[in-house]
């Protein structure tokens, strides 16, 4: 009889394959065994042609809920071996680096939940509960390849049942690392404020402090999370002052979206992502009139919602008690009043706590009470964010369920270690025709962020099994993280590659699409170090593998105050105004702030003014003009209250407000005449409307003259100002319409999240191909 080897890569261990593989080979009497490897898993088979063919055909249509195959092959065993039966065998030695991709950590899945609501199991209300399908992974491994002995669960012996699972061929639990129960497995307790242990049953005393309008801290898969009732304006309040958020939007959470319908307008794609196995926040936008079923506080002056669904054993145990503690899983799919604020235990800026000492010490203040267990998190991972009003969805942040985040690249090359940007930070490693981007560092504005970077470089390392051959980091050379790089380049004796802002951003979204041929790349964003030491945050880049060249930028304005301006958006208003040649409508338009004299003087001496290309700081400039938002008190605060202002407003004309001109960097974009348009008017939402209208007709004005002179018909849309859906998706189709292909961020970010990714694979084109 025909003897097969299969050679399978992709998502294939620790996600119930063999099993799964043993099960389909012994239906179809097929004879051989099944291993996992350094590089994926093997499988020998003996039968007849008719049951190879059909045992392949099944390999793909009957996966397991997590496994994935990326690539397969087939050679002929001759001799055929002799085997008698299909059999599980044990792993190969792993004496060689490991080319395994990271499992995320993925939400509960329908099976466990079944049991966790059945009064008759073992595991009936066991917080902790996992399987083949479902669980925590990234969050508590320690090396690969993915075994119990090299996770945070090695600490938890199991009992004699859960050991007859995990070692039952024919168990959904075999092999499922995590697996436990309440006999042996990590545990949950109750503790004040003051740090006392309290007596009863975790879960009903919880929901009684949520009722009383109280703040939890709650220790989840990846870090704490302060919860309290979403529907009780004080208790939110509250939250805000303790956490020192004044503004900055809380996300909440729902038993499922059905009970979420009153709140948001549910899109096809975010229903879909709310309920997926990554379980992320998902940005929906918020029902014009929900009856003040929800407190004002949670999304103030925005149009939008972050909203999310339970995920872990221990948040459906919430809504479970919630809900009377019905047995079985019907209750599941109806509506259910309870709506929680869910958001990250941190203090403003600084990374996610993990820890109990950690949460004891850093969050007493906010928190009444705490929920901890024992199980010890080795990585931390905040929600992962993604904006599905508008199709594509946008992913704003990437964390649980989505990092480490493995993107295929177009071709294989040396390993590239790329340390990222200064602001929404995250690291990359590339190891063959893979890259691997981490989850969600944070502003490297604190030490905190600055050691966590530290941290998870030899993290992401030790966890891939690769010595990094080419360090890539940011242009700007005081950055911690380019600190960081060329220390450890200097260390392990490879070259250090400083890459300029746009060029990455631009090369990231190349990263995703597979590309290295010429694009033309438009660059949109806050700021960034340029090629030419200047600040910049809006222009055009000619990218190819070899590297870029400039093509055109933004008419730059001054930033009074350095910093400052990007933080009080009346300051970039008034440098708009100065450049108009009407300083003296500073201190009638902005009375209130009482360094409106003194800015004005700055911009007329040029003193501490630095010129900025930034699309981000004219959407400043124009909410500050509108008086929609004159100082920010979190990141981005006026350009989406001025996206907010602007939603669903029916424009009656539109003109063009904006001027190009040949400069001595390429074509030059000024949009002076747009902004001088806001000043007098009276009416906030169309002025808001007109203002991105006018916007999108000028962006694709300067795209269509830049592709007609480089002669490229392809272009990469980047930077963190394509968060706001009605500049992405308006300049996309306007640029479609004009016959130009639009390359967009989907797997990974537009801001910053992404710069990590696109300086490896700027480094990664140039090292592989014939620019070395």
């Amino acid at each position: 009889m025909p003897a097969v080897r299969l050679c399978v890569k992709g998502q294939v261990q620790g996600v119930g394959f063999r099993p799964f593989v043993h099960r389909l080979a012994t239906e179809l009497s097929l004879a051989g065994e099944v291993s996992n490897t350094r590089s994926g898993v093997r499988i020998d088979l003996l039968g007849a042609d008719d049951a190879l063919k059909r045992f392949r055909l099944g390999l793909y249509e009957q996966l397991p809920p997590l496994a994935r195959i990326d690539q397969l092959t087939e050679e002929r065993l001759e001799p055929a071996p002799a085997v008698d039966g299909f059999h599980i065998i044990a792993s190969e030695s792993a004496d060689t680096p490991l080319e395994l991709p990271v499992m995320p950590d993925t939400a509960v899945c329908p099976l466990c939940l079944a049991e966790m609501f059945d009064v008759a199991d073992r595991r009936y209300r066991y917080p902790f509960i996992n399987c083949t399908h479902c669980g925590p992974r990234y969050s508590l491994i320690r090396s690969l390849p993915y075994d119990r002995p090299n996770t945070s669960m090695a600490a938890f012996t199991q009992c004699e049942a859960c050991l007859a699972e995990y070692h039952s061929e024919r168990d959904r639990r075999f092999h499922a690392q995590p697996n436990a129960c309440a006999d042996c497995g990590p545990e949950l307790w109750l503790e004040s404020a003051r740090g006392d242990r309290l007596s009863g049953d975790v879960i009903e005393q919880a929901l009684a402090a949520l009722k009383r309008g109280e703040i939890l801290a709650i220790r989840g898969i990846g870090g704490f999370h302060l919860v309290c009732n979403a529907r009780n304006e004080a208790a939110v309040q509250r939250l805000r002052q303790r956490k020192q958020r004044p503004a900055k939007p809380f996300a909440i959470m729902a038993l499922n979206a059905a009970s979420l319908e009153s709140a948001v307008e549910l899109t096809t794609i975010g229903r879909q992502w709310l309920e997926s196995r990554e379980a992320p926040i998902v940005l929906l936008r918020k029902r014009a009139d929900t009856g003040g079923a929800l407190a004002e506080a949670l999304a103030p002056g925005l149009d939008r919602l972050g909203t999310m669904l339970p995920h872990s054993p221990l948040q459906w145990l919430l809504f479970h008690e919630a809900a009377g503690r019905p047995s079985g899983s019907e209750w599941l799919e109806a509506t259910h009043p309870m709506v929680l604020v869910m958001t990250s235990a941190n203090r403003s800026g600084e990374p996610l706590i993990t820890g109990n000492d950690q949460a004891r010490e850093k969050l007493s203040a906010v928190a009444d009470l705490f929920v901890m267990h024992n199980r010890e998190i080795v990585h931390r991972a905040d929600d992962s964010l993604i904006n599905a009003i508008s199709e594509p969805p946008a992913w704003i942040r990437l964390g649980r369920g989505l990092a480490p985040r493995e993107i295929p690249l177009a071709q294989s090359g040396p390993s590239v270690l790329a340390f990222g940007a200064y602001m929404k930070n995250t690291l990359c490693l590339t190891r063959g025709d893979r890259a691997f981007i981490s989850p969600h560092i944070g502003d490297l504005d604190n030490a905190d962020n600055c050691r966590t970077l530290e941290e998870s470089v030899g993290q992401l390392c030790d966890l891939l099994g690769t010595r990094p051959e080419h360090i890539a980091c940011d242009l700007h050379p005081d950055f911690h993280a380019s600190r960081v790089a060329a220390a450890m380049a200097d260390r392990l004796g490879v070259k250090l590659h400083a890459v300029q802002h746009h060029h990455a951003h631009v090369a990231a979204v190349m990263a995703e699409h597979k590309t290295t041929e010429p694009v033309l790349g438009l660059a949109l964003d806050g700021v960034g170090l340029g090629w030419d030491g200047q600040l910049r945050g809006g222009e055009l880049l000619q990218v190819d593998s070899a590297g870029f060249s400039p093509v055109g930028e933004l008419v730059a304005l001054a930033l009074p105050g350095g910093d400052a301006a990007a933080r009080e958006p009346w300051r970039m208003a008034s440098s708009a105004l100065h450049r108009m040649g009407r300083p003296e409508l500073i201190s009638r338009l902005f009375p209130d702030r009482p360094g409106a004299e003194a800015v004005g003087r700055m911009l007329e001496r040029g003193v501490n003014c630095p010129p900025c290309s930034s699309l981000g700081r004219v959407f400043d400039a124009a909410a500050a003009l509108l008086r929609i938002c004159e100082v920010q008190r979190y990141e981005a605060q006026a350009p989406m209250q001025l996206e907010a202002m602007a939603a669903g407003v029916k424009l009656a004309d539109l003109q063009s407000l904006h001027r190009i001109q040949n400069g001595a960097k390429g074509l030059e974009l000024d949009l002076l005449p747009l902004l001088e348009s806001l000043i007098d008017e009276a009416d906030q939402a169309q002025g808001a409307a007109r203002f991105q209208a006018a916007l999108i007709l000028a962006l694709t004005d300067w795209v269509c003259r830049a592709s007609r002179a480089q002669g490229i018909k392809r272009v990469v849309m980047a930077g963190g100002c394509f968060l706001n859906m009605s500049l992405r998706d308006g300049l996309r189709d306007a640029l479609i319409r004009a016959g130009i292909q639009v390359l967009l961020p989907q797997a990974v970010p537009a801001n910053d999240a992404a710069i990590s990714l696109g300086q490896a694979w700027a480094v990664h084109m140039k090292c592989s191909g014939s620019h070395v």
